[in-house]
């Protein structure tokens, strides 16, 4: 069980360390390419369309074949996918190559989330205890050390598809190792199984879904934007923008790595609505600080709220073992939602408002998140409490 464990974590980490890594070089796409904000809010579209087409089979696709297999082969199409970007905004200069680039790499990187986050719910019921939010505190360390690595390869400006290719290379390489000791999922009748289609008519896994995309928002906003909101609101170095991202992600890894005790201690609705209340006035610090302590800890405050709300939500939709593949499916689909709607709606607002105060779209969404923190209660009569 223990080496199940450290394979989900090392899995968590190497999909966070690619997204980073992608993360870390946006500045320099954007300018490789000439785009406005709005051009390239539409550009990282491709990524979530990719991921929208690709998350309802996910689930399916980890009954079938495995979450193991499920995860080496969406390390594999990210990693080539994220060669491709580097190629498409960099030497050849072309947006609808970097956007193809990006369309495969959403498509990778979600089958991969979905297989690894029904994995951890495996090995978390095996353990009995509350540890999913560690594993994506996990995915959180690996962008911070994808970010890190970034930093300097933007400072020294490394050709992207350099960059790219061997972070891609290496997280396939570490994948196929660590999927070996991923566990079997349980077994589940035919009859006891639902379909796509009636998980998504139930009403707890929606609300767990519109609460998830509340809080991927939060996230999200952060993953996309941050970086840029600082340079262009504040009028800071391009290495000043990077380091407020990972400021926020380590703020978020140090939220998910306490998760499991606050949860424990207090359950997942109160610990939600606070986190939803965090995430908000965190943001409003970003854009009203003014002061730059201010906005590091509104930063800090940001990434903390933002930190329970999507592992919690899979753990929610996870409860009944026998339906997990299709419920995290199911929520993981709404939840990416936000990826599809929020580069557009952003660019968009930004270039009309400005990057930073574009932000404060995202404040607004932490209103729907408290409404709906509810439907995370577990699903039946048990004395855990995730």
């Amino acid at each position: 069980m223990l080496a199940a464990r450290n394979a989900v974590v090392l899995a968590f980490a190497l999909n966070g360390f690619l997204f980073a890594s992608l993360v870390s070089r946006i500045p320099d796409v954007r300018g490789g390419l000439d785009l406005s904000n709005s051009a390239l809010g539409l550009l990282l579209l491709a990524i979530a369309s990719g991921s929208i087409l690709a998350l309802p089979s996910a689930g399916s696709l980890v009954h079938r074949f495995s979450a193991g297999a499920v995860v080496r082969a969406g390390t594999i199409c990210g990693a080539s996918a994220l060669f491709v970007v580097g190629l498409g905004a960099g030497p050849l200069g072309l947006v609808p190559v970097c956007a193809v680039g990006l369309f495969f790499y959403g498509i990778g990187t979600s089958v991969w989330d979905v297989a690894m986050n029904v994995e951890g719910a495996e090995v978390e019921r095996g353990l009995g205890r509350s540890i999913m939010s560690r594993f994506h505190a996990a995915w959180s360390l690996g962008s911070i050390a994808g970010a890190a690595v970034g930093v300097p390869m933007a400072a020294l400006k490394v050709p992207l598809p350099a960059h790219f290719g061997v972070v891609g290379a290496l997280a396939v390489v570490l994948a196929f190792r660590a999927t070996r000791s991923f566990l079997p999922a349980e077994e589940v009748k035919p009859e006891s199984s639902p379909s796509a289609r009636s998980a998504w008519l139930e009403p707890r896994t929606l609300a767990i879904g519109v609460m998830v995309l509340a809080f991927a928002m939060a996230e999200g906003a952060a993953n996309d934007w941050l970086s840029l909101a600082l340079i262009d609101g504040y009028d800071v170095a391009h290495w000043v923008g990077v380091a407020g991202y990972v400021v926020f992600v380590s703020a978020m890894t140090a939220g998910r790595i306490a998760g499991p005790v606050v949860l424990d201690r207090f359950g997942r609705a109160p610990v939600l609505w606070a986190s939803a209340a965090a995430a908000a006035a965190g943001i409003l610090l970003v854009v009203f600080g003014g002061h730059p302590v201010v906005i590091a800890l509104g930063v800090v405050v940001w990434g903390c709220g933002a930190a329970l709300g999507f592992p919690t939500g899979i753990s929610a939709a996870a409860d009944d073992p026998a339906r997990s593949a299709i419920r995290v499916s199911v929520v993981a689909t709404i939840g990416y939602g936000a990826f599809l709607a929020g580069p557009p709606l952003l660019g968009w607002l930004g270039d009309r408002v400005g990057t930073l105060d574009a932000l404060l779209a995202v404040a607004v969404l932490m209103g729907p998140a408290a409404l709906t923190v509810f439907a995370t209660r577990p699903a039946r009569s048990t004395a855990d409490v995730r």
